[in-house]
């Protein structure tokens, strides 16, 4: 893909869709009500052994299982459950060695993982999406995004920029970006080194990055600033996405992953596109849910299906109700996920024939 300056960003309007940053009425989710409600395909029966992420100290998804399992049994009271929602890590194992029917994981599955999986099952695992992850709640997968100061004048970035201020193989350009005015910015910005900050590049956060930004490439910008949780000396937690945009906030030099949860009157948000020529996204609800914005995260269940084979009927039964409008309706009320969009869930119907 070719990497142009981008000049045109400067005084021009951009076509970006969403700029608010969230809303207190919740109407983005108000079309889960028109979303078809469940209607079983066959009587099913059997147990369905659950694994995925949660803990018996932090249980995230107790309360939306619990609503899910007793929401489908109205429908299908033959199916038993045993839950094992221990970790992410333990899920996709449990499946391939044949303990586990679904994993259910907190964010999307590694590179690591999937060639676990293929190595033992000779063939990748089948994907379904069942929620989005959250705009700006901490352990509900809160969606990615890139920060300047407020001041900045960049009107908002391409992915193969990104590629090209945070990576040093500039997969998707032909040339590594290290200046503001090789972004387009003139005058006292032109010669300004930008100074990079964002998570340790070694924790799943930077690996997601890693992933949707640099088409996985493992070489960083080395002007990188990495951050990781502290402990403050009273004992409370100074978590690094919090650093990120407070050192932010002192450098108008500086870009920044982070999330908006963190943020301070200093540094702003920047609309993102795929590509050069598409519409520029912010980071809301709506983008998100629509998946528009590129940097949203995905939750995914992974089942075990052969070439050629079909999914366990009581397990294609149970992912079918929860991208009905009562499973969503459910992820809705007991969680801090977002729902599917309506095109998504179709699109993951279709793989449930």
């Amino acid at each position: 893909m070719r990497l142009v300056r981008a000049v045109w960003l400067l005084g021009a309007t951009l076509p970006i869709v969403g700029f608010a940053l969230g809303s207190a009425g919740e109407p983005e989710t108000a079309f889960v009500d028109a979303l078809p409600l469940y209607t079983p395909a066959a009587k099913v029966s059997g147990t369905i052994r659950l694994w995925g992420h949660g803990s018996p100290k932090h249980d995230f998804m107790g309360r939306l299982m619990n609503a899910w399992i007793a929401g489908f049994a109205h429908y299908q009271p033959d199916v038993k459950f045993e839950n094992q929602m221990y970790g992410t890590s333990s899920a996709i194992g449990a499946l391939y060695t044949g303990a586990g029917d679904i994993a259910l994981l907190g964010e999307e599955i590694s590179p690591a993982t999937a060639t676990a999986f293929e190595r033992e099952k000779h063939y990748p695992p089948t994907s379904i999406q069942v929620a989005t992850g959250s705009l700006d709640v901490n352990y509900f997968d809160y969606a990615h995004m890139v920060f300047v100061q407020a001041d900045n004048p960049i009107k908002g970035l391409t992915l193969a920029q990104l590629d090209a201020v945070f990576g040093a193989e500039h997969r998707r350009g032909p040339r590594n970006i290290r200046t503001w005015g090789e972004l387009g910015l003139t005058g006292e910005w032109a010669d300004r080194r930008i100074q990079p900050y964002g998570w340790q590049v070694d924790v799943d956060f930077a690996l997601f990055f890693r992933e949707a930004v640099l088409e996985n490439s493992h070489r960083w910008n080395t002007d990188l600033k990495e951050f990781v949780h502290v402990l403050r000396p009273d004992g409370t937690q100074y978590d690094h996405g919090q650093q990120i945009l407070d050192t932010l906030a002192k450098n108008p030099a500086g870009i920044a992953i982070s999330n908006v949860r963190y943020a301070n009157p200093a540094v702003r948000a920047l609309p993102l596109a795929r590509r050069e020529g598409e519409p520029f996204y912010a980071p809301t609800k709506a983008n998100l849910i629509a998946q528009t914005y590129p940097l949203v995260r995905i939750i995914p269940a992974f089942i075990d299906v052969p070439p050629g084979g079909h999914a366990d009927p009581a397990v294609r039964e149970f992912l079918r109700y929860l991208l009905s409008r009562e499973g969503q309706q459910a992820l809705v009320n007991e969680s801090d996920y977002l729902p599917l969009g309506a095109d998504a869930i179709k699109r993951q119907l279709e793989k449930l024939p």
